[in-house]
């Protein structure tokens, strides 16, 4: 953990030429305004920080995932609209090898199609997904370690590019700006990064989306994994049998752009407003099918019924996406393998 305690300076890409502990000019955007009272709680929070009297090693973890993700969120800010794929997968992967080429049509297929590319911005998987995106169509999350951490061609001197020192404000931004997550054969850290959008779907502290198990042709990476799954989580109880719902597993590129892009056919997005899930919709559904869904997903509602209705006026911040209906359900944000089949359901 000696890591975690250390000095090391801030990289420029990491957080960017403007952080010379000088004053910034303040943003008096409407947005900033509405958010006053956050701002306000932060501070009270560093003034606690400070009577809390900790130890010089735990204020440098505070101050660096601070200024890792303030400057991370600025560099997403003006995507933050654009639909964006995570990929993961190993470093170590070699040009040649049938991974590699399948993360790279991957990425090109994707960015065909309008999507952004993010990957971890070293080589292997991560080279070949920018590879094939382009570099106007990638952003890379870079990560600070003695080896294995220097940033591949296709990204580095990007200004989308954000290099990290901690895993955890990097695996933050890695779910957090995506619209689906593929998840390439890898190590230790691969499998760390599937397993935890797993959990987070599975928990609902991922807003439902695609995730991707993506083998090369004729590969049994994750067939593997799979078998695992069943026969020592599901068959002993400890996953609900809904859960293995929440991914995929896929051998082509085809089938992994179809799985992602069927995702979003007719499902747009999400949101909670008090009590209510709210799923923003591409075009509003019939009668027929409202009731179907009514029948079929009636077990994950706490009360009431799905209904048809329009924006809601908690949603007024999002303008953009005002004019696409909805549907409101009092979702029971426990069922979340049976969510992403009412989704499903939806897109069929």
């Amino acid at each position: 953990m000696s890591d975690l305690n250390s000095n090391t300076p801030i990289q420029p890409d990491a957080i960017g030429e403007d952080e010379k502990h000088r004053p910034q000019p303040i943003d008096e955007s409407p947005i900033l305004l509405e958010s006053n009272d956050l701002i306000d709680m932060m501070e009270r929070t560093l003034t606690q920080i400070e009577k809390d009297k900790l130890s010089r090693g735990d204020l440098k973890i505070l101050n660096r995932t601070l200024r890792e993700l303030r400057y991370a969120m600025k560099v997403f800010q003006p995507f933050r609209r654009r639909r964006k794929l995570s990929i993961f997968g190993s470093a170590r992967t070699r040009p040649d090898h049938p991974t590699y080429i399948a993360a790279e049509e991957l990425g090109r297929a994707m960015a065909g199609r309008g999507w952004m590319v993010i990957t971890g911005a070293g080589g292997g998987i991560m080279e070949a997904g920018h590879k094939g995106a382009g570099r106007e169509m990638s952003m890379g999350l870079n990560i600070m370690l003695p080896f294995e951490q220097s940033a591949n061609e296709f990204i580095l001197g990007d200004p989308k590019l954000v290099t990290f020192k901690y895993f955890f404000t990097r695996k933050l931004m890695f779910v957090k700006e995506c619209s689906s997550v593929v998840c390439l054969p890898g190590g230790f850290g691969t499998i760390d990064e599937t397993f935890e959008a797993i959990t987070l779907l599975q928990t609902g502290k991922q807003t439902m989306l695609p995730l991707v198990l993506m083998d090369a042709p004729g590969g049994s990476f994750w067939k593997g994994m799979e078998q695992f799954v069943r026969d020592s989580l599901l068959s002993e109880g400890l996953i609900s049998p809904e859960d293995v719902n929440l991914y995929r597993v896929t051998h082509s590129v085809e089938d992994t752009v179809e799985e992602v892009l069927r995702f979003y056919r007719v499902y747009h997005s999400m949101r909670y407003v008090d009590n209510n899930l709210v799923l923003r919709i591409n075009h509003s559904l019939s009668e027929e099918k409202l009731d179907q869904l009514n029948t079929d997903f009636s077990s994950i509602l706490v009360q009431g019924k799905v209904e048809l209705c329009e924006a809601l006026s908690a949603e007024s911040n999002e303008p953009e996406i005002a004019h696409l209906p909805r549907l409101k359900l009092h979702f029971n944000r426990r069922n979340f393998g049976q969510l992403r089949q009412f989704i499903d359901s939806i897109n069929g």
